[in-house]
């Protein structure tokens, strides 16, 4: 029998099975979509190990870029060391050129935002960690701190630790390794009056200037405006202005021996008699303010002065008599404590002024002797922290006595 037609409305159709085409287009579209994904979904990949490969790239370009700038920095260096060297240059000075081409990237320009002015003074690296050594008084009521290398890079700085009472702080900055040259601290103790000395700084913001000079004199008391003493500093004729606090004074082995703080002058310009902090009393107090942001002095709750014979004259002393008049004793400070004795009575001595004498006078201190106030400033400092005991010895009405005393933590200022 053959298959049976029908007309509908004028058109014929055959009978019968028509799911072939279907199932063969179903079958073409999931191909292509099949196929479709599979190169989208490798295109992807294509892509993100693309990204891959340029992050690597970028990073390596980052690391080859870091590496030719400390290559430029270190070429600039020998450069320096080579110059010195020439023999043109042999005839004169060239052992305060070498001094100055080995440290001075050492030293940075410290700019500083307050809220009444914008300041800028010097500091020196301490360690590869960014920590950078200047004064107190650059960085105080700092809104914003940068710091300037040698090379022009400018980078923020964060503050670590001050102590106020040795116009010594540390800040911090995050920059490359190869910016960050340490210079040495040596030993201030062994300084000798008369020994040369260089400063480097940025004075006047003039950026990288060295000044040469002698060791004045040492254990100078350098009084400030803020009416608190800095004791122990060095006293040199290096040319010191305003800008070169912070800085780094040198002797001739490169060594840091001071850090350049202040001058005495009357129009604020260099005048001969420049001061700065004792590379030993960096060296003490700088693991206290790295580790807990201040560093805490020793205290004795005494207010008092020299013994001189005017004074020996009015409390009845012998006229050869040297030591500390305690004038007043602070309410409940360790010497309040340890049971020492101020003054008494009122007196007006030529040269000083009005006075309270009759108080303990301080003659010696755990063995030593003690011949003016400054001595026994200076041995507290250097030697002792609070909560150590000391021992006095004092005349007290015309008798001598020994009296133990626990030291206390200086107030802040």
């Amino acid at each position: 029998m053959g298959d049976e037609w029908f007309f509908e409305s004028g058109r014929g159709r055959r009978t019968g099975s028509s799911s072939l085409p279907v199932l063969i287009i179903v079958i073409l579209v999931i191909s292509n979509f099949v196929t479709a994904y599979y190169f989208v979904k490798k295109s992807n990949e294509n892509v993100v190990r693309l990204n891959d490969e340029i992050e690597s790239l970028d990073q390596e370009l980052k690391t080859l870029r870091l590496q030719l700038q400390s290559a430029s920095y270190e070429i600039s260096a020998l450069r320096d060391s080579i110059q010195y060297q020439e023999p043109g240059n042999v005839s004169r000075g060239l052992e305060l050129t070498q001094i100055y081409n080995q440290t001075r990237r050492s030293v940075v320009l410290i700019s500083v935002s307050t809220s009444f002015d914008d300041v800028q003074g010097s500091g020196f690296v301490f360690d590869e960690k960014g920590r950078i050594i200047t004064n107190n008084h650059v960085v105080e009521g700092a809104q914003e701190m940068t710091v300037t290398f040698i090379d022009g890079t400018i980078a923020p700085a964060t503050l670590v630790g001050t102590d106020p009472y040795a116009d010594l702080a540390i800040i911090e900055v995050d920059v490359a390794t190869y910016l960050l040259k340490p210079l040495r601290l040596g030993d201030s103790t062994r300084l000798l009056v008369g020994e040369r000395v260089i400063a480097l700084g940025n004075p006047f913001g003039l950026a990288d200037t060295m000044t040469a000079g002698i060791i004045s004199a040492l254990g100078r008391e350098m009084r400030l405006s803020s009416g608190y003493s800095i004791v122990d500093v060095i006293q040199t004729d290096a040319a010191i202005n305003p800008g070169n606090s912070g800085g780094p004074l040198l002797n001739m082995e490169g060594e840091v021996v001071g850090m350049n703080t202040a001058i005495i002058s009357e129009t604020r310009q260099f005048s001969g008699i420049g001061f700065a902090i004792p590379s030993d009393t960096i060296k003490r107090e700088i693991p206290h303010l790295i580790e807990d942001g201040k560093y805490e002095h020793p205290y004795l709750g005494i207010r008092g002065t020299s013994l001189t014979p005017d004074i020996n004259s009015l409390m009845g002393l012998d006229e050869s008599t040297r030591g500390a008049l305690v004038t007043e004793v602070v309410g409940a400070g360790p010497a309040d404590n340890a049971g020492l004795k101020g003054g008494t009575r009122d007196v007006v001595v030529e040269g000083i002024g009005e006075l309270k004498i009759g108080g303990d006078v301080i003659v010696g201190v755990d063995g030593g002797t003690v011949k003016e106030f400054y001595d026994l400033v200076v041995y507290l400092e250097r030697t002792k922290v609070p909560g150590q005991t000391i021992t006095l010895t004092i005349i007290r009405n015309q008798n001598v006595m020994d009296l133990d005393l626990v030291l206390g933590v200086r107030p802040e200022p």
